[in-house]
């Protein structure tokens, strides 16, 4: 694992260089951010590790955080991805220096040695997410994508719901667009006036934020 997200941190920062702040040295910045990770998880019961414990990592991280960009979804994951390649300038947590170098990865601390690859709880890479400041970060005007063709596609206890639209900023975040998509043969169950997404309309204007949804953008 830590030859996987080394040479993500050393990709990252040789392809982006503009993300990261001109300070951030590429060899001693990216193994010191594995340190402090390692810190946090090996040896540790994975009930012990906790969000404070990721803290001294991501402090290691200096990012930069461009505004008007921000993408974020619920339910949506591969479309997410191909929407973001295809108009290039979104910017989803997957593209930020953490995300990246640790998109897809599984792991949990032992106590008697190293990592445990094999039965970590699913809650425990939430712990990590958490973490991460991307949704207090968001500044401009920024887009969520959702999945018209499923139940709940505003889901309360979903990342998005639980985590990063709490975090959401009304005083750095002038806009707020939301785009509901179905799949091209449906079905067609949700969209900005039915379902779950209501409630995720009445949460934005209970906090004060300016938003657009659209839902029959093909």
């Amino acid at each position: 694992m830590k030859h996987i997200v080394d040479g993500r941190c050393y990709n990252y920062v040789t392809l982006f260089p503009s993300y990261v702040h001109s300070t951030f040295k590429r060899r001693h910045d990216c193994e010191e951010i594995w340190r402090q990770f390692e810190g946090a998880v090996v040896c540790q019961s994975s009930c012990n590790v906790t969000v404070e414990d990721y803290h001294p990592m991501f402090y290691a991280m200096p990012q930069t955080w461009p505004c008007d960009k921000f993408l974020f979804w619920s339910k949506t994951r591969t479309l997410m991805h191909s929407y973001a390649a295809v108009m290039r300038h979104f910017w989803t947590l997957e593209d930020t220096l953490v995300g990246y170098m640790f998109n897809d990865l599984i792991w949990c601390g032992q106590e008697d040695t190293g990592f445990d690859f094999d039965s970590c709880p699913e809650w425990l890479q939430k712990v990590f997410i958490i973490q991460l400041p991307f949704a207090e970060m968001a500044c401009g005007n920024i887009t969520v994508l959702l999945n018209g063709s499923i139940v709940n596609a505003f889901n309360r206890l979903s990342m998005f719901g639980s985590v990063e639209l709490d975090s959401l900023n009304p005083q750095k975040v002038n806009y707020i667009n939301i785009e509901v998509v179905t799949n091209l043969e449906g079905p067609h169950l949700e969209s900005c006036s039915r379902g779950s997404i209501v409630e995720l309309l009445q949460i934005l204007q209970s906090r004060g934020f300016c938003w657009t949804c659209t839902d029959n953008d093909q």
